[in-house]
């Protein structure tokens, strides 16, 4: 479970401020994968980095029970100067798991053939995230959070990608975000809106996709 209690998260800029969060209040329950949509810029990964402790919130809390990964298929974590099976190692032992286990996994599902012995820095942006994701998803967590990270590789990577989420999801809640509608109806129970900082939370997926159509309809 993911409780968020006056949420709040400002950014100021040359003077100027934004507030994408509001005194949020909202309950994320356990084993239940959520959509969390809004317009561009109205926060959506800004709240799944806060939830993962990667950036702070102005003021408010964030609760959780059982343990929240990082934002699935993120590398902005992974040393740069390191190969990826020693960036997977470096995890494993963080995570306490079978590094051997992870590495094994990671190589044969990420398919980045010699890259995964070579620096970080000779990555495109795709294998990153491929690297990414692969590690994620060697990992067992009580909550995913995904932004958009089945858009990753050709088709048949992106059904690899799905198949393994919804495997992994199936014991788990998530947290994903995602522009598709076919995949939020596929892959979410329930869903959250996050509009001009404030989050309205739907026990029904298609009642949050009916809110999210709204808003952008309104322009």
């Amino acid at each position: 479970m993911i409780v968020l209690r006056d949420l709040t998260k400002i950014y100021r800029m040359r003077g100027r401020q934004k507030t994408v969060l509001n005194r949020v209040n909202a309950v994320f329950p356990t084993g239940v994968s959520v959509a969390l949509m809004g317009r561009n810029g109205a926060g959506k990964s800004t709240l799944l980095n806060m939830v993962a402790g990667a950036a702070d919130p102005t003021s408010g809390q964030i609760l959780t029970d059982g343990v929240v990964s990082f934002p699935v298929g993120f590398s902005g974590s992974f040393h740069q100067d390191m190969t990826g099976a020693q960036n997977c190692r470096f995890v494993a032992r963080i995570y306490g798991v079978d590094t051997d286990s992870l590495i094994g996994f990671v190589e044969e599902f990420a398919e980045l053939g010699q890259h995964f012995h070579l620096p970080l820095r000779t990555y495109s942006s795709g294998m990153r995230s491929r690297l990414g994701f692969g590690v994620s998803m060697g990992l067992r967590f009580d909550t995913y959070l995904i932004d958009e990270v089945t858009a990753v590789g050709d088709e048949i990577f992106k059904r690899k990608s799905k198949a393994i989420f919804l495997d992994r999801v199936r014991n788990a809640g998530a947290l994903f975000v995602s522009h598709s509608m076919g995949a939020i109806r596929e892959m979410c129970q329930a869903g959250a809106v996050l509009e001009n900082g404030h989050l309205d939370y739907y026990p029904d997926v298609e009642e949050a996709i009916d809110r999210h159509v709204f808003n952008t309809a309104q322009g």
